[in-house]
């Protein structure tokens, strides 16, 4: 049986062990959003009593808007994969 060259023994993984999975309190997004969420009404109100620039204002409240509909979605598609819908996407932490 012929040996292998230096150049093909580089190319095989040394050790093949898959990492540990990351704690729940690093992969659950909720916190990330509700505080993203947060920091843009904060801002949008702030902006709105201050009187500054109408695009400065809208586009805080526009982040709301979409940090709530963001959430909204998020927990439609966290209520589909817990029943076991068809068309739900599934991964680590959803259920």
């Amino acid at each position: 049986m012929a040996e292998k060259s230096k150049e093909e023994h580089r190319n095989e993984p040394v050790n093949p062990r898959t990492p540990p999975p990351l704690p729940k309190s690093l992969t659950d997004p909720v916190p990330v959003v509700v505080a993203g969420t947060a920091l843009f009404l904060v801002a949008f109100l702030v902006l709105l009593v201050t009187g500054a620039p109408q695009l400065w204002t809208y586009s805080c409240l526009a982040g709301v808007v979409l940090g709530f509909s963001g959430y909204a979605v998020f927990r439609w598609q966290r209520a589909a994969a817990r029943r076991g819908a068809r068309g739900a996407q599934e991964g680590d932490g959803l259920i």
